[in-house]
Order: C-alpha cells, then structure tokens, then sequence
C-alpha cells in the first residue's frame, strides 16, 4: 500500500498560507492531529526533531517532512500547495511550495521506506511539479500522484 492507497482529496490543501518552516509545520501537525486524534505539540516536536537532523527539502520547490510516531495509530499523508514559496533550507536554495507530509506508526515500520520512495517517485518529474502547480481540485493532485508515483509495470526499485 503506497502513497496512492493513503492520500485522498480530503488530505490536501491547496493555496496554504505559511510565512515560515515553522508555521508550515505547526500547521500540518495541527491537520494531522486532527486526523489522528493526537496531541499537535507530539506530531510537531516529532516533524522539528526529524528537520533537526536535517531539512527535508528533496529540492526544486519540494519538501517531504517525515516523523515515525509512537504506538499504532494509522499512518497519515498529507500534500499542501503553499499560496507562497517558503525558505525551507534546502539543498539547492530553492524555495519550498509543494509540501508532503508522512507520518508514520513506529509500530509498523513496514511499508514506511516505500511509501517515501513512492512519494519521491512521484515528484521527481519536472512536469509532475508543473501539473502539481496547476491543478484546481484535490482529486486533480490524487490523481497526479497516483499516475506518477507507481512503479511501471515489471519493475521493482530497491531500496
């Protein structure tokens, strides 16, 4: 089960406004909180520990913030479009305005590795990001991610 089989329409949001890293990830985790019905302050000390290590800027206006959180809880994705570009300390000093949020159980840590793999797959395209951009609808972003983030037919990745 992929990022395709965890993401629905109802889990993006387009035309965020976030002046900063900070606030984006207060934000998301107060989402996701919702979702999960966790405490926001644990989802979003997990997001800061994790961009502590190092930021999650995978680089040409990408971010994909990741924790692993404690017991079983489902995992959560969540995609946000940001109304404006963020600096998010990324490698190649672009600004951030596509943003992947995982959130993983540490309980079942099968299936995290892949899931962030599918989501890179997915982004990696210059013309996904284009479309990524673009769209008007939160099925339009699913559908984008879905038809870009599978493996082709036959071909296995390693991870």
């Amino acid at each position: 089960m992929g990022i395709t089989d965890r993401i629905s329409a109802d889990d993006v949001i387009l035309d965020l406004a976030a002046g900063n890293k900070r606030s984006l990830l207060q934000t998301l985790a107060a989402q996701a909180a919702q979702r999960l019905g966790r405490p926001e302050k644990e989802i979003l000390d997990a997001l800061q520990a994790r961009e502590a290590l190092g930021s999650t800027a995978l680089g040409r206006g990408v971010a994909l913030p990741h924790a692993r959180l404690a017991g079983e809880a489902p995992p959560v994705m969540l995609f946000a479009r940001l109304r404006r570009p963020i600096d998010y300390e990324a490698k190649d000093d672009e600004p951030v305005d596509l943003v992947i949020l995982v959130l993983w159980p540490e309980a079942s840590p099968e299936g995290f590795l892949p899931a962030l793999s599918e989501t890179c797959r997915a982004l990696r395209e210059p013309l996904v990001l284009r479309q990524l951009r673009a769209v008007a609808s939160g099925e339009e972003v699913v559908a984008l991610l879905h038809r870009h983030g599978r493996p082709a037919a036959g071909v296995t990745e390693a991870l």
